[in-house]
């Protein structure tokens, strides 16, 4: 699944607000959305969130489990994901709205924790993956 992140600009913006939500009592990660997938069950089986920053994949969370809360118009989706974010190849990814299904094939790959990479500037990491030098 791939999802737009509004309202932080980095990886390290996301963090920070996860650190605020979890001191203000949130217990679990919870991504929210007015639809629940037709593949939840498939999503919540070793599925991830893979997040937009700014026109460009960063990261992606596993999903642990999939809820709908309420019923009819007012029954929405709660995404429960993992604390852990991962950090993936930056990839260049046009806005959408909602969410969108992402094929095995269009996933951008992880980046190896303590290979160095993951330090590289996303708009640099982008930049250089443009032009083919990443």
């Amino acid at each position: 699944m791939i999802k737009l992140v509004v309202g932080t600009d980095t990886v390290e913006d996301l963090l920070a607000w996860r650190r605020s939500t979890r001191e203000a009592g949130e217990r679990e990660w919870k991504v929210r959305t007015r639809q629940t997938p037709k593949r939840a069950e498939e999503l919540a089986e070793g599925g991830s969130i893979y997040r937009v920053f700014k026109g460009a994949i960063l990261c992606r969370q596993p999903i642990l489990r999939i809820d709908t809360v309420g019923e009819g118009k007012a029954s929405r989706c709660e995404i429960v994901v993992a604390e852990a974010i991962v950090r993936v190849a930056p990839t260049a990814r046009r806005p959408f709205q909602g969410w969108r299904y992402l094929q095995g094939n269009e996933a951008p790959a992880d980046l190896e924790a303590g290979g160095g990479l993951e330090a590289v500037p996303s708009d640099l990491a982008l930049k250089l993956r443009e032009i083919g030098a990443w």
